[in-house]
């Protein structure tokens, strides 16, 4: 595998194996606000479920563009990887048929095991990223890492 490959396969495996995610999101006025959620990567695209009243959602019905960080621990003892993308969100109920497949054959569980559904005004927030998705540190040996953490940054365009 090349270097690029390599990095692509990395990054794509960070995504999804990850469950954890800052979502950045906007309001029309521009506010920005930030949240820590949990969530799903299906075929890289990533579910959360939250409520429609929740301010990401509020953000997301004004504003689709979102931003996302995903951190990754990989070195006990040192702050985490991450990987960060700019990319779409999508509202979507909880009767959307894309989502009712996915529940069906238990790919969104760890989002809704726990209770989600009986919540009132449940949704899920559906996001598409960008192609170009950064790194830092993901593919990076840990000597070069330490060494020169200022340039442990890496971009890389998924399909």
């Amino acid at each position: 595998m090349t270097e690029p490959e390599q990095l692509r396969h990395a990054v794509q495996e960070a995504i999804t194996e990850s469950s954890f995610c800052t979502l950045a999101t906007s309001s029309a006025e521009n506010r920005p606000h930030v949240v820590g959620v949990l969530y799903v990567a299906v075929d890289g695209i990533l579910y959360v479920s939250t409520t429609r009243q929740s301010t990401k959602a509020r953000n997301i019905a004004q504003n689709r563009r979102v931003a996302v960080c995903i951190p990754v621990a990989q070195h006990p003892g040192l702050p985490p990887l991450c990987v960060q993308f700019q990319g779409t969100a999508e509202i979507c109920s909880v009767q959307d048929p894309r989502l009712a497949a996915l529940m069906q054959a238990g790919r969104l569980d760890a989002i809704v095991g726990h209770g989600a559904l009986a919540e009132p005004g449940i949704c899920f927030l559906r996001i598409t990223r960008g192609r170009r998705v950064a790194a830092y540190g993901i593919g990076v040996p840990l000597d070069e890492l330490m060494r020169d953490p200022i340039h442990a940054s890496r971009s890389v365009v998924l399909a």
